[in-house]
């Protein structure tokens, strides 16, 4: 796991950490532990080995929490592929759970195999592990397809047909505008002499405005413009050797040439929109470093003209006090009218300067700081506004998870919060005159009106629904079966809904511990028809389990479901067949009976 004083990667850790979840769980199942417990052998792991690995110690109180926290989301996850499991033993006639079923546990639910073997084990059972090991093969060669397809032409341009190209120069952080030269014209992957109108391709100059996508900052977009024609560049990328590539197409004009003199000019107004959500990108993780600590660390980010979209380190989801924390803080920075600055210096210099460094990137001998105040210093190569001011406001639009450990905050400003102030303000008067108010300052008011109504009125059906569950029971129970001392009750209540499906079984079961009640439901927009089956405690003690009898009476209408031995459901697509699979219920009760 960790070797050679070298930390894994993100994803190293994600996985080694998955890894160390299910062995815990396996473990602990052997040893009689039924809490989470990996986090208090982690105070050890980390008394150990602190001195070798000092972050360990530096993190402490982050890794023991992230820890705790993915204990309890793996509990989770195993109580979901337990009931998952149960119910695929239920319904399955063979002593090997076939491979699909445990291929689905471990992909869809998250459930190891091998506890999926040791549980199964339990119950004299063993699972198709040849077809489980073929399912993941093919998962896995699926994932490297397409993560061999994706860029390859990308890859093609910058590896291949821009060798040799001189390195471009970069104007971009002072100029928006420049004159300079076409050294290459790439099209259809190959170089050209030549680019005619209207056709897609790549324009190489000696010297660009236009910034290209890094960083997680989007590339530029505008104009190059020549004698003979008028290029719309539509995205800015480059190559590792710092070859720039203009992608667009000629829209105007005869055509361009290698050596054609240039104008570059960089559409103004969507470069400053990005720069403010880049800028706003470092005041974010300033803020969300001071409102919840130090253990806060960027994972990921994107910046365009829209929005920007943060990823960083932590284990929950903020409080809505903590997010209106972050967001008055940054906000009451950029009123501030406070200087930013970008400067390069020596990456040494940098560091002591307490410049933020992203973990894992790798960085030249020279850097660029950039420094809003005091409030945030970074290394970044992307553009900025120079005083805090320009961003106007800054809101969080919404805060989400996007893997264990990594939440996302997506923002605005400028512009974008002008453009979702209006939306909502929108929504709202919508909203009021569905609701049939004058004045939208009292939409809360009226939708907590509304909503008292609904609750009043849901509570009512269910009222009404329980007394003609009651009625419909009333007789329906009668005719009960005595089979081997249990009750069999097999009987179709019509056109009902599946709630009320359950409220008859619950109803049945309490007519006796010896019950075993079949019910079924017919659909008729649907043409299909529904079983429930409740067993009482004595029949399970006899080896009449719900889920065994839903399946096989299921069967005989077309059929099949599964569930707990105290109730489970199926679905059927012939309902003409509901009578004779009624029928056959104590019969099917009789069989199982051990």
């Amino acid at each position: 796991m960790i070797s050679d004083g070298v930390m894994p990667s993100n994803e190293g850790r994600g996985y080694v950490l998955r890894r160390l979840l299910r062995r815990a769980a396996r473990h602990g199942r052997l040893l009689g532990i039924d809490r989470p417990f990996l986090s208090e052998v982690c105070e050890t792991v980390i008394k150990d080995s602190g001195d070798a690995y000092p972050n360990l110690k530096d993190k402490h109180d982050f890794i023991i929490k992230v820890i705790q926290t993915e204990e309890e989301n793996f509990s989770k996850t195993i109580d979901s592929g337990l009931d998952q499991l149960e119910q695929m033993i239920s319904s399955s006639e063979s002593k090997t759970l076939s491979g699909d079923d445990a291929f689905k546990l471990s992909d869809t639910f998250g459930f190891p195999i091998d506890l999926t073997k040791e549980l199964l084990a339990e119950k004299g059972m063993d699972v198709d592990e040849e077809r489980f090991r073929d399912l993941i093969a093919e998962q896995r060669k699926r994932s490297r397809d397409a993560h061999k397809g994706a860029g390859q032409e990308g890859w093609n341009v910058a590896g291949v047909v821009t060798k040799g190209l001189p390195e471009t120069q970069f104007d971009g952080y002072t100029d928006l505008e420049s004159e300079g030269e076409i050294v290459s014209v790439i099209t259809d992957g190959e170089r050209a002499d030549f680019l005619e109108k209207g056709r897609e391709a790549v324009l190489v100059l000696d010297k660009t405005v236009f910034y290209a996508m890094s960083g997680g900052q989007v590339g530029d977009t505008g104009i190059i413009k020549g004698d003979n024609f008028t290029f719309e560049v539509t995205d800015t990328t480059k190559t590792n050797d710092g070859v720039f590539l203009h992608h667009g197409k000629i829209t105007d004009g005869e055509g361009a040439a290698v050596g054609d003199k240039v104008k570059a000019s960089v559409n103004a107004s969507r470069r400053a929109d990005i720069a403010r959500n880049h800028t706003a990108a470092h005041l974010l993780q300033a803020s969300l470093r001071n409102i919840l600590g130090s253990h806060v660390e960027q994972a990921g980010q994107l910046v365009n003209e829209k929005t920007v979209r943060f990823d960083f380190s932590h284990f929950s989801a903020l409080t809505p006090d903590e997010i209106s924390r972050v967001e008055n803080e940054v906000n009451d920075f950029i009123l501030g009218a406070n200087e930013v600055t970008m400067t390069e210096m020596p990456l040494e210099e940098a560091k002591k300067s307490g410049a933020m460094a992203l973990f894992g990137e790798k960085y030249g001998d020279i850097v660029r700081v950039v420094k809003a105040g005091d409030f945030s210093t970074e290394l970044c190569g992307g553009t900025h506004v120079r005083n805090s001011g320009e961003l106007g406001l800054f809101k969080i639009i919404s805060e989400s998870g996007v893997a264990a450990g990594v939440r996302r905050i997506e923002g605005v400003t400028g512009r974008g919060v002008l453009d979702f102030i209006n939306n909502r303000t929108q929504i709202m008067t919508q909203a009021a005159q569905a609701l049939k108010i004058g004045n939208i300052s009292e939409l809360d008011k009226k939708a907590a009106s509304v909503m008292a109504e609904i609750k009043a009125k849901d509570d009512e059906i269910k009222a009404l629904t329980s007394q003609l569950t009651e009625l419909r029971s009333g007789n329906m129970f009668d005719n009960a079966q005595d089979v081997d001392g249990l009750k069999v009750i097999a009987v179709c209540a019509g056109e009902v809904s599946v709630d009320e499906l359950r409220a008859l079984c619950d109803k049945a079961k309490q007519t006796g511990e010896n019950v075993v009640a079949v019910i079924a439901a017919v659909n008729t927009a649907k043409g299909s028809a529904n079983f429930a089956v409740a067993c009482g405690k004595d029949a399970i003690a006899k080896g009449v389990k719900a889920g065994d009898v839903v399946k096989q009476t299921a069967m005989i209408a077309g059929g099949n479901g599964g569930g707990k031995p105290d109730f489970a459901m199926a679905g059927a697509k012939n309902p003409d067949k509901i009578d004779e699979a009624l029928s056959a219920a104590a019969q099917i009760v009789a069989s199982l009976i051990k």
